[in-house]
């Protein structure tokens, strides 16, 4: 386990093993390789340790097929761990913009009718951990009001754990989190002309 002192205890009337145990915000953001991936990591920990675990992703197409999902779902489906429920809320790459068809939800919509999901399920502590993947996209884009996110994960009942990845996570969010990673980037193959690889990308 990491050792070591803390700077600053705070004066809040918690026990060391109560300040241990309580909830968390995780922010992985930057223009960098790998928040996705990290976001992965922790729910593999999560499982482990058999918690119910919630992904949400916001921006992949429903028909993307990353490698995380497969895995976590036949973990999930073990009875070995924790579950696993994954939920898809977006229908594609939402930077490039496609005129929606008739009666066909926008991916804005499907974002906000993502984010209200959420929120049932943290007012239900249906899970233990929550995989918020991309969702700074749509706080950055403006489709999903900041304050209110910070609001929701600072009244979540119980010990509900958080993990948010995506570019541009706006900075209240940062503020608020307890957790944030800025993801650099120092080189990355594609810089070269070189496509994405099975598994390695997906």
């Amino acid at each position: 386990m990491p050792q070591g002192q803390p700077s600053v205890v705070p004066d809040d009337g918690l026990t060391t093993r109560q300040r241990r145990n309580r909830p968390l915000v995780f922010v992985h953001t930057g223009i960098g390789k790998g928040k996705s991936t990290a976001a992965f990591g922790l729910a593999l920990r999560a499982w482990n340790q058999g918690w119910p675990i919630g992904v949400f992703q916001f921006v992949k197409s429903a028909k993307w097929k990353v490698g995380e999902e497969n895995a976590l779902k036949v973990l999930g489906a073990s009875g070995e761990g924790g579950t696993v429920a994954w939920h898809k809320m977006g229908e594609g790459w939402s930077w490039i913009q496609r005129a929606p068809a008739e009666g066909e939800s926008t991916n804005e919509d499907k974002a906000r009718e993502g984010w209200e999901q959420v929120k049932r399920d943290l007012a239900a502590e249906t899970y233990k951990l929550y995989v918020l993947d991309e969702f700074a996209y749509p706080m950055h884009w403006g489709w999903i009001d900041v304050e209110e996110v910070v609001e929701v994960l600072r009244d979540r009942p119980g010990t509900q754990h958080v993990v948010i990845t995506g570019r541009n996570a706006p900075q209240h969010l940062i503020d608020f989190a307890d957790l944030v990673t800025d993801m650099s980037k120092v080189k990355h193959p594609m810089d070269a002309g070189q496509k994405g690889q099975r598994g390695i990308e997906w």
